[in-house]
């Protein structure tokens, strides 16, 4: 059976390439979720966003921090955001034979694990970890999942048209 492959999808890093809270519970997810596979292939995404370095990076040093072999990740650099993600994602794991696992946030996940399946990589979605945030402001990230998703199905699916 081929190796499965964890994506993580990328975060704000802050002032000196610091991973966030929220980058840190996606890596962490991902570790957890990967130590019950077998042999788990990680996949961090995001390319340099407001600081340097790139999120993924970052993501890929965490990994190794935490004693992931190197040739256990594959670090995709470009993303700058959710669907450059899923573009990125879905040719470097055309053909895999294994399952595709999505990593991030509880309420970025259901977008990511959409996304990928529009773009045709049959993918499922990793356990996040919980999130203890104020009201407000999961009220707010709630509404902005909630446009993203009108828009970037939209841009997914004339991505599909024009293959």
């Amino acid at each position: 059976m081929a190796r499965p492959v964890i994506i993580i999808f990328g975060a704000a890093l802050w002032a000196g390439g610091v991973p966030s809270p929220t980058l840190r519970r996606r890596v962490e997810a991902a570790l957890r979720f990967g130590a019950t596979l077998a042999d788990p292939l990680f996949m961090p995404t995001g390319g340099i966003g407001t600081v340097p370095p790139s999120e993924a990076s970052v993501m890929a040093r965490m990994l190794r921090d935490a004693g992931v072999p190197a040739d256990s990740i594959i670090a995709e650099e470009t993303a700058l955001d959710t669907t450059d993600s899923v573009f990125a994602c879905r040719t470097l794991v055309a053909g895999w034979a294994g399952p595709v696992w999505a990593c991030s946030s509880d309420y970025h996940l259901p977008r990511c694990v959409l996304l990928l399946r529009l773009a045709g990589v049959r993918a499922g979605g990793c356990p996040p970890l919980p999130e203890h945030e104020r009201i407000w402001m999961r009220m707010f990230r709630i509404g902005r999942e909630a446009a993203a998703i009108v828009y970037d199905v939209a841009v997914v699916l004339a991505d599909k048209l024009k293959r």
